[in-house]
């Protein structure tokens, strides 16, 4: 399908649909290629080149982009169906699709009006892939402290901050650079920019952090670790040594206090939980097709394993309300400040991650004893091996032990959510 093609179909799809269903029939398309190649980007440990590409063209990594800048400005809860229909084909499709997102969506809502930040916004619309580097060696895993630090590139005047307006003179232009040495950025090799956290100057706290747009083009990656896993293989998050060059204007407008508050966050756990609830769904499908495999084969007697699968499905739907919760109370408060700052919603957002990250694991095992022997081998059409492995990474990638840690002292603030 060419580009335009893509376009004519995304005007066809849009009329006479719904809003849930408008994106449902592209997504379905990139999952089936996904789930072609999702054994071999998991034994290979290799990125999901082909969904990445289908994505693209099907217009998925610029879905969210807003309609006043030429998008279809989908909503959370769009995403998040999107993200559960790559995950149940390939856990490693859906995350690099969700963490795309979590990244994307803070341009337009933080970035500003500088050129730099217009045309990865632009490019974005144009089906680029994002990246992120936001953790990095000696911070001991916390994303919201940074060692690096923006810095003029030699020969350069040091930006002027912008005033009330936001506006700055001449030398906003000019070039800067910095160099992180992160643990972690994921399908760096196949991203067109990474978004790199850094302090706002040499002099800056380490909590006084910014923002960056660093085109891969213009960055030089040196690798210094293998991402050799159990599982969520094909994410492919080797370690970094990230040096970029870039222009101020590629700099975002708001701090990373606030972005990350009001959209890395939220947005990326509600993304990252609609694809494990995707993982668990597939394996639920396996485990009910080994309960119809078993019913026809015993005419006129209940198979033992229906009524665990009837338990499992209960459960799999208590999953999929609380995701799809999440994701329609984000988009009910997307644009409240107060509510995005409320020590309530940080809970909340925690909550989904570390609940999620916790029951799909549960479920993915629960469906494995269901199938018995062909869902523990590690291959075949009823194998839940990849499955079982791709869930295990849902409570590490983010320590739940840190997100609680924090909740603690939220918790002592403010109640839940309801």
């Amino acid at each position: 399908m060419t580009l335009l093609q893509t376009n004519a179909h995304r005007t066809a799809d849009t009329v006479g649909t719904t809003t849930r269903d408008r994106f449902a029939e592209r997504a379905a398309a990139v999952a089936a290629i996904a789930a072609q190649f999702a054994d071999e980007v998991d034994r290979d440990a290799r990125p999901p080149r082909e969904a990445i590409a289908a994505m693209r063209e099907y217009g998925l990594l610029a879905a969210a982009v807003p309609a006043d800048l030429g998008g279809e400005g989908a909503t959370v809860s769009e995403l998040s169906a999107i993200a559960t229909e790559l995950g149940r084909a390939c856990a490693a499709t859906g995350m690099v699709f969700a963490m795309h997102h979590g990244q994307a969506m803070a341009l337009w809502r933080h970035g500003g009006d500088g050129a730099g930040v217009l045309a990865m916004t632009e490019a974005v619309r144009n089906g680029a892939l994002v990246a992120s580097a936001t953790t990095e060696k000696g911070v001991g895993g916390d994303a919201r402290r940074s060692t690096c630090a923006i810095e003029p590139e030699a020969n350069e005047p040091e930006a002027n901050e912008p005033d009330d307006e936001g506006n700055t003179d001449d030398r906003r232009a000019g070039r800067i650079r910095l160099r992180k040495d992160a643990p972690v950025i994921s399908y760096a090799t196949e991203a067109d920019a990474v978004f790199v956290t850094a302090r706002r100057d040499p002099d800056a706290p380490a909590s006084d952090q910014r923002l960056v747009v660093c085109w891969t083009a213009d960055t030089v990656l040196s690798q210094t670790s293998t991402w050799d896993t159990m599982g969520l293989r094909g994410t492919c998050s080797n370690g970094w040594v990230l040096d970029a060059s870039t222009t101020v204007d590629a700099v975002f407008r708001d701090d990373y206090a606030m972005i990350s508050a009001h959209t890395v966050l939220p947005v990326s756990h509600v993304l990252w939980a609609s694809v494990w609830l995707g993982i668990a769904a597939s394996a639920a499908e396996r485990a009910r097709a080994a309960v119809r495999k078993q019913a026809r084969a015993s005419v006129g007697s209940t198979p033992p394993g229906a009524l665990r699968l009837a338990e499992l499905l209960v459960d799999l739907q208590a999953l999929a309300d609380t995701v799809r919760h999440a994701a329609e109370r984000y988009d009910g408060i997307a644009d409240d400040p107060e509510a995005l700052e409320s020590s309530a919603h940080a809970l909340a957002a925690n909550a989904l991650k570390i609940g999620a990250s916790e029951r799909v694991t549960d479920l993915v095992t629960k469906a494995m004893r269901i199938v018995g022997i062909a869902g523990y081998a590690a291959t075949g059409p009823m194998s839940i091996a990849r499955h079982l492995r791709d869930a295990h990474g849902a409570a590490v990638m983010v320590s739940n032990d840190r997100l609680l840690q924090n909740d603690a002292g939220l918790a002592i603030m403010t109640g839940v959510i309801l």
